[in-house]
């Protein structure tokens, strides 16, 4: 038997797993991503709001989210969650795809607070003058928001945003422990059946790398299109 079988990762059913696998960690990541950067900008606008209650509310979800490991997450919204929804809600749950709904609630959350502290150093990064210039032109503060701090904001916190994708995407194969069928769990799957380890770890690794890398570089061309002006 040979040290390494690149036919298994050609073609085959265990290609077709390590694939799925693959296409599922997207999914994941894409699904994750839409929900956490909305929810990033909503944090980040309460943390900071001019009311003490919105600040409050802000800083405890970051708090509270942020200094539990993601595991615990994972674990809690898989086992516990469900116990708590209404008979009806806890079947359609079950009858749907338990396991990549709460990875993608646990993975949303958790990069959404992370998310939140990066765009709030981007808020806190645009000179007041603007916003004052913006309520001097006539613009409510919530149009003062959405049209002069939020864009300039986001621009200055587009670097570490990516960064953060980053690590929403290697954050995916944790989703493993509950069952969710991404790539580790995929990998995992190959080497029970076949033994062969080395194929199996070795396209989840470089499938991880690839799509880092290609993140990591879209980051430094952002940043050398738009460099943040000071």
């Amino acid at each position: 038997m040979s040290f390494f079988d690149s036919n298994l990762l050609r073609s085959g059913e265990y290609h077709d797993w390590l694939v799925q696998g693959f296409l599922t960690s997207l999914q994941l990541l894409g699904a994750s991503f839409v929900i956490a950067l909305p929810l990033g900008v909503a944090i980040a606008l309460m943390r900071t709001s001019h009311s003490r209650v919105l600040r409050a509310i802000g800083a405890s979800l970051v708090e509270g989210i942020r200094n539990v490991p993601l595991l615990a997450h994972l674990l809690f919204w898989y086992f516990a969650f469900p116990e708590l929804l209404p008979e009806t809600l806890k079947l359609a749950l079950y009858d749907s795809n338990p396991e990549f709904i709460c990875a993608v609630i646990a993975l949303s959350l958790y990069a959404g607070v992370h998310m939140a502290e990066d765009i709030r150093s981007g808020i806190r990064a645009v000179p007041v003058a603007q916003m004052e210039a913006a309520r001097s032109l006539g613009l409510g503060r919530i149009a003062s928001l959405r049209l002069v701090l939020l864009p300039q904001s986001i621009r200055i916190a587009v670097p570490p945003l990516l960064s953060q994708t980053v690590n929403l995407w290697k954050d995916t194969s944790v989703a493993t422990v509950i069952g969710a069928a991404e790539m580790m769990y995929q990998a995992a799957r190959v080497e029970t059946a076949t033994f062969r380890s080395v194929e199996a770890f070795t396209f989840a690794t470089l499938a991880y790398l690839t799509v880092s890398l290609a993140i990591s570089l879209a980051a430094q061309l952002y940043a050398r299109r738009f460099p943040v002006r000071t």
